[in-house]
């Protein structure tokens, strides 16, 4: 764990040694120190410091108007500020160093007991606040590669169904070669036709067996990739349940652009929410099933939208949508739009909105 950091600003050398001695007698810590704001304002950009002690007589800049530029950064805003003098000690003085964010107030002489039990205060919060935070992003960490293992359970299944029609296609050949050698039709002609259809179904699975194993390579190069290569791989990957359902992708893109990522990554997104749409036109019978996909530059931003037209979900049921393990659906994991969510924000620095359009379920996704 990270030891506490303290930043003491003072404009006498020997004001931060006294300090800086009576702190280390009682805590192991780290301790930053500063002759005046500007220099301090160099250390607090450059380290993560988690306690502030500033005097307030200063050359130039005051530990007030230090104070109030600290408040008004919003990376280091956040940083407790104990005001120590041995001047400005009357209660107007006071008030102003709490009015400009000060936490605390203490006045010279130091009374060491005192400085202890206020910092150990501070120290005890922080640890137990560092704390939870490790505990958060353990949990976090669990989520996400439960989301990944359901994920690949899906691919999986999708694996086993692109891989059905080709065994299907060699199951029949196969009989149909012992049927001409029964009939005693089995000429040059039927093994030339058998053999070309069973190399063409061969080469159809490894195929696909070999761009599911790319899919799943834990490959975190981030690299420039175009957008419409993802979809067009989407497709692909869809492709049977696709054509099962009769379904119909409408596409309204601008293929040219691109973006900096792990592009598997954005992929794994768009497998999810076009196979939720799918599974959304099985269960409710949807007859010309469309997915609507639409890609455009807008500013900075790229915006990314998808929709359906399966009717949408409850407005209950759509603000919790996105939680993990929340699912509308009878054998669903309720994992997928929560890893997507996590994906889109951290990986891509996005952000994701889930609505009911006018057909159906939309995603917005800026990137």
């Amino acid at each position: 764990m990270k030891k506490f950091t303290i930043l003491i600003v003072d404009d006498i050398e020997e004001n931060i040694y006294s300090l800086r001695l009576l702190i280390e007698e009682s805590f192991d810590v780290n301790i930053f120190t500063a002759l005046n704001a500007k220099e301090a304002i160099k250390v607090l950009v450059e380290n993560n410091i988690d306690l502030i002690l500033t005097d307030i007589q200063m050359p130039d800049i005051d530990g007030f108007e230090f104070a109030q530029y600290i408040k008004g950064v919003d990376s280091i805003k956040h940083i407790p500020i104990i005001f120590i003098t041995g001047i400005y000690d009357k209660d107007e003085y006071k008030n102003k160093g709490y009015e400009v964010g000060g936490v605390e107030y203490i006045t010279k002489p130091i009374n060491k007991n005192l400085l202890t039990s206020k910092l150990k205060i501070y120290i005890d919060i922080y640890n137990k606040i560092k704390e939870t935070t490790e505990k958060l992003n353990t949990t976090q960490d669990l989520l996400i590669q439960n989301s990944k293992l359901a994920s690949m359970g899906e691919m999986i299944g999708l694996i086993s169904h692109q891989l059905k029609q080709p065994l299907n296609v060699l199951s029949m050949s196969c009989d149909n070669i012992n049927m001409a050698f029964d009939f005693s039709e089995l000429d040059e002609e039927c093994m030339k036709r058998f053999s070309e259809n069973a190399k063409k179904q061969i080469n159809y699975m490894d195929t696909t067996i070999n761009g599911f194993l790319n899919f799943f390579k834990p490959n975190k190069i981030k690299e420039h990739f175009l957008i419409k290569n993802c979809i067009d791989k989407t497709e692909e990957i869809l492709k049977n349940k696709i054509k099962l359902y009769d379904a119909v992708i409408n596409l309204d893109i601008d293929e040219k652009l691109e973006i900096f990522g792990v592009e598997t990554e954005l992929l794994q997104v768009l497998i999810n929410i076009v196979n939720n749409s799918l599974d959304a036109f099985k269960e409710r019978d949807i007859k010309n099933p469309e997915i609507f996909i639409k890609l455009y530059k807008e500013k900075s931003k790229i915006v990314l939208i998808l929709e359906d037209n399966a009717g949408g979900v409850d407005k209950e049921n759509l603000d919790r949508i996105q939680e993990p393990y929340f699912t509308t659906k009878e054998n669903g994991t309720g994992i997928g739009l929560y890893l997507v969510e996590i994906i889109i924000e951290n990986s891509f620095q996005g952000k994701l909105e889930v609505l009911n359009g006018e057909k159906g379920l939309k995603f917005i996704i800026e990137l």
